[in-house]
């Protein structure tokens, strides 16, 4: 693996007419935030060649509204990435580390703010880019990373709908 991607899904609603959290949809501002997400990384050359994605409803949704942008992508839906911690995504990171080029984990808040901000701490990146991230992970955003030989996370981009999406 070359390339990592660490996404939040898109804007969703508060609440399903289920009433469980797993199917919250998204909600309209978060439909248009992800097909533009899709757009803003495709225009960057940022295109994953296998997505493991969360079977909650607001991610599998964010997915389908992206993945034209993108052509042929392996997608995986791993219900363990629903509500999953930072040590979980990181596990699905290093057992994916030689089936893809580019890898994209679209998931959910906390774990891929805080594994994304493991991964700016363990690179040594800059005070500023710290202070970005620490600041949150907003709905849609996505955290970029290229990965050397040894399997190390280097920051490249931090991109959210409003400033390189919607």
């Amino acid at each position: 693996m070359h390339r990592l991607i660490l996404m939040r899904h898109a804007q969703a609603e508060m609440s399903a007419p289920s009433g469980g959290d797993k199917a919250r949809p998204l909600a309209p501002q978060g439909r248009t935030e992800a097909a533009a997400m899709g757009r803003a990384l495709a225009e960057r050359g940022i295109k994953p060649d296998l997505a493991l994605v969360s079977t909650a409803a607001r991610t599998r949704q964010t997915w389908d509204l992206m993945h034209d942008a993108f052509g042929d992508v392996e997608v995986r839906d791993l219900s363990m990435l629903y509500n999953a911690g930072a040590n979980v995504i990181r596990s699905l990171v290093e057992g994916s580390e030689e089936e893809a080029g580019c890898l994209m984990i679209l998931a959910h808040n906390p774990g891929v703010h805080l594994l994304a901000v493991e991964y700016l701490a363990e690179s040594a990146a800059s005070p500023a880019v710290l202070d970005r991230l620490a600041g949150g992970f907003a709905p849609g955003s996505a955290a970029i990373f290229g990965v050397d030989v040894a399997g190390r996370c280097a920051y490249e981009g931090f991109i959210t709908p409003r400033t390189g999406g919607a």
